[in-house]
């Protein structure tokens, strides 16, 4: 039996990066996984979904796209990440592990058949992540189904395509096939898109997804499914029947704690909940506290946030405790992004009675007005002292909005965010006019009109004809000839390297801000 400091369980973006830090600390550590080291993320999620929008926004042909999604995602090869594993010293075990015990876990090899390595910790951390579940759907074992990851890896291209699920996930494959040329349907269940946001948010991006060509459904759950010669129909429960040539599941994942053999460590969790953790990450409850046989951690999916940077933050707190160094995570300002176009980017608290809530639009901006496209809009949320909730739908929102969460986690005064100076013209001068309103001080005039006043937006309206404008120069530069010239008396001595001087042309450096 191997005995190791910590034992990692999972080798997705949190495994990992407990798995390395704890390495670099000095401890012994094993990292099991059955699957591809590094997780979905870099390989089924995030990097090829991200991949295949920015070709679709560069109108790039469905080959070329997916041809650049596997050289983004290595073609699903993982020896990499695992060799930069065990270059650190981690013992990376392809296979599947149940705890046996405080401080024991078997591990079933995928490498030798039936084979059983038995390990022995001190830390033991869950990091299974998390994984897709499929509605109760009358009939849907059926049809020819995707989950969201086979989506975001196949070669194919459908002609009609369904999309269940208007979450983030749903959003994003909904446009990437929809820009591609496929027919796409997207089904929502609830009253609107997002259904975890304010309103506005997803009302704003299904437009936008109505203007690339998708139809949407909502506010009905699907029924019943049912294959024909052509494909598939997928019956609504108001009725409505809508045909395919293949469903994309992406109505929901759940936490991967099956089979892992928690009831062993006293710790109970019903299907389908996240693993009860406190602020430094610790599992609550059970055997998992340090009583000498081991303490237990869990960190990214598996405990209901599942966003990959926050399965990197809680990683980073572990693998802090596990070295001694205590820490805890604040959720406060963990940001929720859907890198559609225009992408969607929340922060912090919902809107709930008892705060301020202020909106803005971008198109009041001058950056907004520069742009062809529905620019969109802002909501800040505040309790009367600092900003605890954002939300913002425009063009690249995640980059302009990281203010926004900095100054959540960081409970910067909304007095001191109405006094900083964003750059002009940018959309941060629609944060500026919300802080200022935040505050109490809207009735200021934002950076936007002070410009506007000083260099009204021109429209070819107001512009003159070269007729008009060339009498009017003509007027302007032709002196009456009855009155003589002014004489213009320089102010100081000239010698010749003065004259030498002024001379030489100027010019501007290429960093020179004009």
């Amino acid at each position: 039996m191997g005995a190791f400091d910590v034992v990692v369980l999972g080798g997705g973006t949190a495994g990992v990066h407990v798995a390395l830090e704890a390495a670099r600390g000095s401890k012994s550590v094993a990292l099991v996984e059955a699957g591809l080291i590094g997780g979905e993320s870099p390989y089924l999620a995030c990097l090829p979904s991200n991949s295949l929008l920015l070709s679709a926004a560069r109108g790039e042909a469905w080959g070329d796209a997916t041809a650049r999604r596997d050289d983004v995602t290595g073609g699903l090869d993982d020896s990499a990440a695992a060799l930069r594993l065990i270059e650190a010293g981690v013992a990376v075990i392809r296979g599947t592990a149940q705890i046996t015990g405080p401080g024991t876990v078997e591990v079933v090899s995928g490498a030798a058949a039936g084979e059983i390595v038995s390990l022995a910790y001190s830390d033991l951390v869950i990091a299974t992540g998390s994984e897709p579940v499929a509605p109760p759907i009358e009939g849907l074992s059926d049809i020819p189904t995707w989950t969201t990851a086979e989506g975001l890896c196949s070669p194919d291209l459908p002609r009609r395509l369904i999309v269940l699920g208007g979450g983030p996930t749903g959003c994003e494959l909904t446009q990437i096939y929809a820009a591609f040329g496929s027919q796409v349907t997207l089904v929502e269940a609830e009253p609107g898109l997002l259904p975890g946001e304010p309103s506005f948010a997803g009302e704003i991006l299904a437009a936008a997804l109505r203007r690339a060509g998708a139809e949407i459904y909502l506010g009905w759950p699907a029924a019943k499914a049912e294959r024909t010669p052509e494909g598939l129909t997928l019956a609504l429960e108001d009725g409505t029947r809508i045909d395919a040539d293949r469903l994309l599941l992406a109505s929901g994942r759940r936490p991967r704690l099956a089979g892992l053999g928690l009831d062993a460590l006293g710790i109970a969790v019903a299907p389908g909940l996240a693993l009860p953790t406190t602020t430094s990450c610790l599992v609550s409850g059970g055997s998992s506290r340090g009583d000498g046989l081991g303490r237990v951690w869990a960190a990214g999916d598996v405990t209901g946030i599942t966003h990959t940077h926050a399965s990197r933050y809680q990683a980073a707190v572990v693998a802090a405790n596990i070295l001694g160094r205590p820490r805890e995570a604040d959720y406060s300002a963990i940001p929720r992004c859907v890198f559609t176009t225009p992408s969607v980017y929340a922060v912090g608290e919902a809107p709930r009675a008892g705060l301020v809530t202020v909106r803005a639009d971008l198109g009041d901006s001058t950056r907004g007005r520069l742009g062809q496209d529905e620019p969109g809009r802002l909501e800040l949320y505040s309790d009367g002292e600092v900003l605890v909730g954002a939300v913002a739908v425009g063009p690249d929102a995640a980059d302009w909005m990281a203010e926004v969460t900095l100054a959540i986690r960081a409970k910067t005064p909304v007095t001191v965010l109405a006094d900083v100076v964003h750059a002009f013209p940018t959309y941060g001068e629609a944060l500026e006019s919300a802080f200022r309103e935040l505050a109490g001080a809207g009735s200021r005039p934002g950076m936007a009109d002070q410009e506007e006043e000083r260099f009204p937006l021109l429209s070819e309206l107001d512009m003159e004809t070269p007729e008009d404008d060339a009498i009017e120069q003509h007027q302007e530069v032709v002196a009456d000839e009855t009155v003589p010239a002014a004489r213009h008396e320089v102010p100081f001595d000239v010698n010749e390297a003065d004259a030498a001087e002024q001379g030489r042309a100027v010019g501007f450096d290429d960093d020179d801000y004009r």
